[in-house]
């Protein structure tokens, strides 16, 4: 019982590190320097790290607009007559 709660528990801080690392590589930062920071406190500190950086991630990365962006205010369809 012990050794399947341990082994879960790794399973666990192995998705939540590399989720994070593959979070941080991909997102787009204010500051080219904080992708290198959060990148070693998530790397030296594996589970207090990736806690952190989800927690405050949204302080950090640009959020860029939507690239489709439909328009619903048509008040008229175009018909054919």
């Amino acid at each position: 019982m012990e050794t399947t709660l341990i082994i879960g528990f790794v399973i666990l801080t192995i998705v939540l590190w590399s989720w994070a690392i593959l979070d941080i590589i991909k997102s787009k930062f204010k500051s080219p320097i904080m992708n290198i920071i959060w990148l070693l406190g998530v790397l030296l500190l594996p589970v207090l790290g990736s806690i952190l950086y989800f927690q405050l991630r949204k302080k950090y990365v640009i959020k860029e607009p939507r690239k489709f962006q439909p328009n619903f205010n048509k008040t008229e369809l175009k018909t054919t007559e």
